[in-house]
Order: C-alpha cells, then structure tokens, then sequence
C-alpha cells in the first residue's frame, strides 16, 4: 500500500503538469507578411485579459505623467509621433485584420530615458528622451515605432504572460515532487528562466525587428533606418553584454539581420513613396 502510494506521489505531479501544458492555446496572432514570421505562440492568457489590463496601466501612466506636467509636454514633438503612427496603423492589417481598428493611443512622455513602448491593442508611448538625445529622423522614429507595434501585433506581452504561468506552476509541482524546499524551487526556477524564457525573448525581439522594418516600410519610410538607429542606440550604450546572455540580439548581429530585412521591404517603401499613401 505504502509503495502504491509513493508511485501515485510521482506520478500525480507529472500527470498534473501534462494537464497545463494541455491546457494551454496554440495560436498564430499574425499573417506571415513579406518578412515571413509564422512561428505559432502558445497561449494560457486570453487577449481580452490582456487587453483590459493594458488598457488600465497605459491610463494610470498617462496620468500620473499629467500630475508631473510630463505628458504631452511638446507640441511639436508629439505631431511628429502621431503623425508617423498614422501612417504605419494602416499597414498592421497586412499582419492582422483587426489592428487598425484597435483603440489607438500615442502618447510622448518627458522623460530622459531611451525608451518606448507600445502595450497590447495599440496604447504607445515614446519618452521625449529618445528622440532628442539620439537626435530621431522621422525613418528612425518609424523603426523604434514599427517595432514596438509589431510587439503588440505578435501578442508577446501575452506569450510572455502564459509562458511564466506555465514556468512558475511546473516549477511548483516539480518542486514537490522532488520534495525540495524553496532554496530548491528557486533554483529550479533560475534554470528555467534561463534556459526557457531568454531565448525566447530573444526571438520576440528578431520578430520585433522584421517585422518593424515591414510595417515602416508600408508606411511609406525607410526601412534602413533601422540600422543608423541601432548604430545611435549602441553609441549611446556604451556597449552590451554578450548576446547569449542578453535577452535582447547584440548590436552586431541586431544590424545584420535588420540590413537583410530592410532590402527584402525595400520595393514596400518605394511603392509607398511612389503613390505617397501606405501600401496596405
């Protein structure tokens, strides 16, 4: 009796941890478009959930920069941004039929870091510091821009999400089942993290690029862009850690794989240049 229950102990967590990963959605979240992404994403957290909590961050940001003085602080600089994002919205139907109907936010940010964002159903933001210290074209705007769209286009806020679900309950159940403390857990759950979620957000950030490079493309800028903007980014890192141990590509590599990306999209920005309006 004693034995049959040790092998039910065993088996029940293996058991249990097949049942998540059953229960987990695999999705495609956008067409393929000229860059050809169409690696499907596995999925435990719904858009909707995605969506709704997006949605309330982006305002609590937007407000509490209001309360700074620090939301939208120049004109100038925020038409500029907008007016790019007009121009590269319609373009996102290529990888989704419905994003150019998602509620479209922009928004700029007085801030002295290099940063911007665009969160799940399109809420932007770019922090003033990141066009003026890298001294933004508005080709380089459309590049940091297309890249973080096509973020939100591929859902990887929401990937990453159902990825640390999975992570931390198998993390949880195979501590268990091992009967190790949380010394063990936590140990379990740094090999995981290295061995499972970096490369993947590794390879969020190469779909990022491609994809970027095709949307500013369509918009009607220039997809080369991209490399004088790594160029400025890596400039004013002063340098990054190996690209095995970043989640993000070295500069190196980043810019050989956006020089192959941009000349594939090149006939997009011609085309669009040439009828003056984004190519859909």
């Amino acid at each position: 009796m004693s034995e049959r229950l040790g092998w039910v102990r065993g088996v029940l967590p293996v058991v249990m941890a097949a049942g998540i990963v059953s229960a987990c959605q695999t999705v495609q979240t956008t067409q393929t478009g000229e860059v050809g992404i169409g690696r499907r994403q596995m999925m435990m957290v719904s858009s909707r959930e995605m969506e709704s909590a997006s949605s309330q961050s982006y305002q609590k940001i937007l407000q509490e920069a209001g309360q700074k003085n620090a939301l939208n602080r120049n004109k100038e600089q925020v038409e500029r941004v907008r007016t790019v994002a007009r121009r590269l919205i319609p373009a996102t139907g290529v990888f989704r039929t419905d994003a150019p109907g998602w509620k479209w936010e922009v928004n700029v940010l007085a801030s002295q870091e290099l940063n911007a964002w665009c969160m799940a159903g399109g809420k932007i933001a770019f922090y003033s510091g990141i066009i003026e210290k890298l001294n933004l074209t508005d080709d380089e705007i459309a590049a940091i821009m297309g890249h973080e769209i096509a973020h939100a286009l591929r859902e990887h806020a929401r990937e990453r999400a159902s990825q640390s679900m999975v992570t931390n309950i198998g993390v949880a159940v195979l501590g268990a089942a091992l009967g190790v403390g949380q010394a063990g857990t936590d140990l379990i759950g740094t090999v995981a993290k290295v061995s499972f979620e970096l490369p993947n957000s590794r390879e969020h950030e190469v779909e990022a690029d491609r994809i970027g490079v095709e949307l500013a493309a369509r918009g009607g800028y220039d997809p080369g862009a991209a490399i004088t903007l790594w160029q400025k980014m890596g400039r004013a890192s002063g340098g990054q850690p190996p690209q095995w141990l970043s989640t993000h590509p070295s500069n190196e590599s980043r810019q050989q794989d956006l020089a192959q990306y941009a000349a594939r999209v090149m006939p997009l920005y011609e085309q669009a240049t040439q009828q003056g309006k984004p190519v859909k």
